[in-house]
């Protein structure tokens, strides 16, 4: 069974790759995805870290889009990390990400809250700042108890201290990846807009121009959303897959909690070309 979605160190996880590596041997995985938000940097330590293991590491990544206004992801498997329009459009998302970072804690500032950009920055790190990393900040300054209050009443889309980021449209982010050889799946539809679900005529366009599979089996789908996009899936000639979204100990390590099956896995690789 393969793990298709997970995040390190790299974006917004608490556990680098190495870490991430060894739990998947840990709990008998054949195989995950490296999916960090907007980077490729990860796919060298994944490498690296699988060489004497059985694991498969599945290339990937999860591109920041947006829709009618509101956040919206898409993974993408197989991708060649060096090609030129890709890569130029992660260092924009790169870019404006560090911006929006310290916009987002300005706005905090000016609401009366003590909260540091220097201090988000040494929370990411030196990778990628993301609103996970202003939402740990704001739990430490004592601003809220936990992170999901951070987003809920701060930070998320909507929120009074949320800033727009630079995102591709949807079908725009399935255009470059397919550019780029690579293969998409739409993450977790269930979840846009906070408790809102992708459109379904959206997910009806992306599959008509090109789109291979559907994040079906994700722990925040309930049992009814699953059997619903399985059966959407199913109607469009999607994929279904099925993931855990880790994030290390931030979501409570559930690394290989959903998965997609060696089956499934081989189809996304055929249809990659792979």
């Amino acid at each position: 069974m393969y793990d298709l979605h997970t995040h390190s160190t790299f974006s917004d996880g608490t556990q680098t790759i190495t870490e991430n590596v060894a739990m998947a041997g840990e709990r008998g995985l054949s195989g995950i995805a490296i999916t960090d938000h907007d980077t490729t940097e990860g796919y060298a330590e994944a490498y690296s870290a699988a060489v004497d293991t059985d694991l498969e590491i599945i290339p990937g990544i999860e591109f920041s889009a947006e829709y009618e206004g509101a956040s919206l992801h898409v993974l993408a498997y197989f991708l060649d990390p060096e090609n030129a329009d890709l890569k130029a459009e992660l260092k924009r998302l790169t870019d404006t990400r560090f911006r929006r970072g310290e916009l987002m804690v300005e706005k905090l500032q000016e609401l009366g809250y003590d909260i540091s950009f220097e201090r988000v920055r040494e929370i990411a790190g030196d990778d990628l700042i993301a609103r996970p990393h202003i939402a740990d900040a704001m739990v430490e300054a004592g601003i809220v108890s936990e992170s999901k209050e951070a987003f809920d009443r701060f930070i998320s889309d909507g929120g009074i201290a949320y800033v727009p980021k630079h995102a591709l449209d949807p079908v725009d982010s399935l255009a470059l990846i397919k550019a780029a050889g690579g293969v998409c799946v739409l993450a977790h539809p269930g979840m846009w807009k906070g408790n809102g679900s992708v459109p379904d005529a959206l997910i009806e366009q992306m599959a008509a121009d090109g789109m291979v599979g559907l994040e079906v089996d994700h722990p925040d789908h309930d049992a009814e959303q699953r059997s619903y996009y399985g059966a959407l899936a199913d109607r469009l000639g999607l994929i279904r897959t099925g993931a855990s979204d880790c994030h290390g100990a931030r979501y409570g390590f559930r690394l290989g909690c959903d998965t997609t099956d060696a089956d499934r896995v081989d189809d996304l690789k055929r249809r990659a070309g792979r």
